[in-house]
């Protein structure tokens, strides 16, 4: 399932400050299943151990043209027929420019001209170079060839400045290339229909400054909704406030409590096919919210109503929808999940244990169970919340096929 598992990624190396990071780039490549290895220039050698990058990786680093040929194989040929993706972490000015003219006089520039793969580019440089029309022309250049190209991050450069030109941080750079490498979607099969998605954790006001809340982070209800972009459909992200960018492609509601959570999702379900309740919707509000700061005091007594389950009410006005909702437990968890798909007529549930360190809340994984109302379960292995945000989608095509 994993998208990188079994992947042959050639992550290359060129001369720029940020290339020490490429090393945790290959690692995280491992870790994910992929299999990798590592083209350096000789001026990246002098910033980052090819005997790292080998230790990393599991295979010798390529460097030089005239290395010792293996198995007879004329190299960077051999490197460019293994690979299924080529990276190039970070991208110099300089190795910009030299693979848009066509220029190959060494083992990178020559490998990735050989290269039918996917070929992604990870600039990082000092913000002037970034911005000079001549980079900018190179990168529009490669772009239209077909090569992916990830913006740099902004922040602090190597030559003491702030700008852009900064290699994004390692996780990102992985997940990209995840991203980019998806070759089993079929971005038309959703394509008619629409989808609404609930995340992060609402906040129910006490007062203008302070709020009750929950430690949801988000992150699944965002990478669902990215996932059934990706898909095709026409996607609908209700969600209360998080840190999170929102995906491309999807039109975005922003909501804060579970009563203008309740107010944007029934007004948008009447035209949804389906409905992913990835929220962490708080179960009661405060009854009466100040009008002012409440001043501190020794003690505070606080009254609490019960907000209305937003998919119980789904449910019980269900047409033609597919309804899928999340139980987060920390006991118990096959038990009360049964109870929920019954009591909220859903399609499926997606119960996870929260008591688990790698699993629910504000981690990047998530493991668990889908449920279903005829009694079946599956089993769901730990994994990235974007993998079972796409097998979650997946499931969602499934059912509303046998609509």
């Amino acid at each position: 399932m994993a998208v990188l598992k079994g992947k042959h990624i050639i992550v290359a190396v060129s001369g720029g400050i940020a290339a020490y990071k490429a090393i945790e780039v290959v690692s995280r490549l491992r870790k994910a299943g992929a299999e990798v290895k590592v083209i350096m220039t000789q001026n990246a050698t002098r910033i980052a151990s090819p005997l790292t990058f080998g230790e990393i990786s599991g295979y010798p680093v390529a460097v030089s043209m005239w290395d010792e040929i293996h198995n007879w194989d004329v190299e960077h040929i051999a490197l460019a027929t293994w690979a299924d993706a080529y990276i190039v972490v970070p991208a110099t000015a300089n190795v910009i420019g030299k693979i848009a003219n066509g220029i190959a006089d060494d083992m990178l520039t020559t490998t990735i001209m050989a290269t039918e793969g996917k070929k992604l580019i990870c600039p990082a440089m000092n913000s002037a170079m970034y911005k000079n029309p001549i980079t900018q022309r190179n990168l529009a250049y490669l772009e239209e060839l077909g090569y992916a190209i990830m913006e740099p991050a902004v922040g602090q450069l190597a030559c003491h400045t702030e700008g852009i030109g900064r290699l994004p941080e390692p996780e990102d750079i992985v997940n990209w290339l995840e991203l980019e490498l998806y070759e089993t979607i079929d971005p038309t099969r959703l394509a008619n229909k629409t989808i609404l998605v609930t995340a992060g954790g609402t906040q129910e006001a006490i007062d203008p400054v302070r709020y009750i809340g929950n430690r949801s982070s988000g992150k699944m209800g965002y990478a669902i909704a990215e996932q059934a972009a990706m898909y095709g459909a026409k996607t609908i992200l209700v969600s209360a406030p998080t840190s999170l960018e929102v995906p491309r492609n999807v039109t975005y509601i922003p909501v804060d409590s579970a009563m203008s959570m309740k107010e944007v999702v029934d007004e948008q379900y009447p035209q949804v096919d389906a409905v992913i309740m990835a929220a962490a919707v708080a179960d009661f509000r405060v009854a009466q919210v100040e009008e002012h700061k409440i001043k501190k005091k020794e003690t505070m007594t606080l009254k609490l109503v019960k907000n209305p389950d937003i998919l119980a009410g789904l449910g019980a006005t269900k047409k033609h929808q597919v309804l899928v909702g999340f139980a987060a437990e920390t006991k118990n968890l096959l038990e009360y999940g049964f109870g929920k798909v019954k009591k909220k007529q859903l399609d499926m549930l997606v119960a996870n244990d929260v008591s688990q360190s790698n699993a629910g809340f504000n981690v990047d994984t998530n493991e668990g169970y889908f449920l279903y109302p005829n009694g079946n379960t599956k089993r769901i292995p730990n994994m990235t919340k974007r993998e079972l945000a796409r097998l979650i989608i997946e499931e969602v095509g499934n059912l509303l096929e046998k609509r």
